[in-house]
């Protein structure tokens, strides 16, 4: 089996998923192949600092300055993921798609210093055996969509999965209004 690559689309929960971790959650997907794919939620902002954290990391991220739940999986674990300008590939870092990539923590942030413009740090991470994001997507849990640099930085996470919707250019842009409880409704 051959997959087409949804490296660097976005996941957005379809109301279907209404189930803790993913319920409305904005997964940004960092690989994708045969093999499986993973991903960050980037709309999970941690009440966490970097700074309590990971001191040495919390003048590189981009406001909040927080923490960010990227899934389930290895939760004890950190994730960084930056954009870095176009003329520089720096040390620890690796591309995922375009200029979007992880940062290897373990690198001294000095080395990386005017080579980041944009970065999150994330707790976790989301994870997909062979296939199974495929089935998902079929299912209906998630609607694929194409992702924007701001999505992963942008200063207002909790609206992310609204505005996301929003600016879809077929039926996907109606539910950027769905209630959060359609009983209510």
């Amino acid at each position: 089996m051959t997959v087409s690559t949804l490296t660097g689309s976005l996941l957005v929960a379809t109301p279907l998923l209404d189930e803790p971790p993913f319920r409305r959650s904005v997964i940004l997907l960092l690989d994708h192949d045969d093999d499986g794919a993973l991903g960050v939620v980037v709309n999970r902002a941690a009440d966490l600092s970097v700074d309590q954290v990971l001191p040495n990391w919390s003048s590189a991220v981009d406001e909040p300055g927080v923490l960010f739940m990227g899934g389930p999986v290895g939760t004890d674990s950190a994730l960084a993921v930056a954009e870095v300008i176009d003329t520089t590939d720096p040390p620890g870092w690796r591309e995922c798609f375009g200029r979007i990539g992880l940062i290897d923590l373990d690198v001294p942030p000095a080395l990386l210093e005017g080579a980041i413009t944009r970065m999150r740090i994330f707790a976790g991470y989301a994870g997909w055996s062979s296939g199974q994001l495929e089935g998902e997507i079929a299912e209906g849990a998630w609607y694929v969509v194409e992702s924007h640099p701001e999505d992963v930085f942008g200063h207002d996470p909790d609206t992310l999965w609204r505005r996301v919707l929003r600016r879809q250019n077929d039926q996907m842009a109606y539910l950027a209004t769905y209630p959060d409880d359609p009983t209510l409704n």
